[in-house]
């Protein structure tokens, strides 16, 4: 092949890409529109726009208003052209997750099975996957990749975890998940992997810290629109910060971690009772004791979120299960309180709240793969 033939070759591929990435970016286009703002012929537009919908990643529905003239229309990607699936495990459940192409959450499932490093739990998740894609209706060939959200901290190659004092499942292995699921799988960390989604649904972010407000704690940092992973793969695990070395024990073995004071399961036993049920009990405003429960939760927040904003001056994201319980006024308190113990205010649009509560780390996991093809030649 000679290079005139290469170099018309690559043309092509990048001419497809960028009618794609134009449409995928855009939503809904018209074909003149595209011709337009990419400034390429109309006969390439043309050629690009039936290749694409001929492999199924575009479609071609119904028509804009017209303008006067004849009605464009309506181009836009097929978001389930491609999927992937997070599975979200948890000391005693785990989650699922199916997101589309725009990052969008299509299915979501809670199957209530304690973790076991054994057979049977890792044989359990594969069929449970399984089942979840047949009651969804998704073609196996749909299928980008399986990622698993541990809480425990990965090894840099991937392959297996390193540190997992919560679960006890140091050493569990990407192995135990690939040789039993045939689809192309990954391993990451619940914290990073929420930090991940939070980055996606807020791509104009720098650097900020995420608190993933999960039955444990977790934390990650984005530096440079990108999570921070460090040298030995622990960046970010706020839930270690010490609030009063005369606290709690923690998991690991310290005393008065942040994850003693504002894990959900601190949370909980502090009110005891589930935060499902905490969260009306607060808000009906009779009860003085969960009142002052609620404030001490978010005065330890805010401490730890004024540490780590003198730390990385960007944006803070309350992120994971406890999340969708945040009200405004909630937000407002954590700012006065950050700003009393802090020369450095901590204005409100720094101050940012995630949506996809428990299934966080699940849908975050997933998106890598979106990401991957999103910038392959399909």
């Amino acid at each position: 092949m000679n290079e005139k033939s290469i170099t018309t070759i690559t043309l092509k591929k990048i001419n497809k890409k960028s009618v794609y990435q134009y449409i995928y970016e855009h939503r809904q286009t018209a074909k003149q529109q595209i011709v337009q703002d990419l400034t390429m012929g109309l006969s390439t537009v043309s050629q690009n726009l039936n290749v694409l919908e001929k492999e199924g990643l575009i479609s071609r529905d119904g028509f804009f208003e017209s303008t006067g003239g004849r009605k464009a229309q309506v181009i836009q990607i097929v978001p389930e052209y491609r999927i992937a699936v997070g599975v979200g495990i948890l000391k005693n459940m785990f989650h699922l997750a199916a997101v589309n192409l725009y990052g969008e959450a299509i299915a979501e499932e809670t199957v209530a099975v304690p973790f076991a490093q054994s057979d049977a739990y890792y044989d359990g998740i594969a069929s449970s996957l399984e089942s979840f894609l047949d009651r969804n209706g998704y073609d196996r060939e749909k299928i980008l990749g399986v990622s698993i959200a541990t809480q425990g901290i990965p090894a840099p190659d991937g392959e297996s975890v390193l540190y997992g004092e919560i679960l006890h499942n140091t050493d569990m292995k990407l192995a135990d998940f690939s040789t039993r699921i045939p689809y192309p799988c990954r391993l990451e960390h619940d914290s990073k992997a929420a930090a991940s989604l939070e980055l996606w649904n807020h791509p104009e972010i720098e650097s900020a810290v995420v608190f993933l407000l999960n039955r444990n704690l977790g934390g990650a940092v984005i530096t440079n629109h990108k999570v921070h992973q460090g040298l030995s793969m622990h960046s970010g695990t706020l839930e270690h910060i010490c609030i009063d070395p005369e606290g709690p024990e923690c998991y690991c073995g310290q005393k008065g971690c942040l994850e003693t004071y504002c894990s959900a399961n601190a949370l909980e036993a502090a009110a005891q009772m589930p935060v499902k049920e905490f969260f009306p009990a607060l808000r009906a405003g009779n009860d003085a004791r969960l009142t002052e429960i609620w404030d001490a939760y978010l005065s330890h927040l805010a401490y730890a979120m004024k540490t780590a904003n003198l730390l990385l001056d960007g944006a803070v994201i309350v992120s994971g299960y406890l999340a969708p319980y945040f009200k405004e006024e909630d937000c407002r308190t954590l700012l006065e309180k950050v700003d009393a113990a802090s020369p450095f205010p901590l204005v409100r649009e720094q101050l940012l709240v995630g949506t996809h509560g428990q299934y966080t780390p699940a849908i975050g996991a997933a998106l890598l793969f979106i990401e991957e093809f999103l910038q392959s030649e399909f």
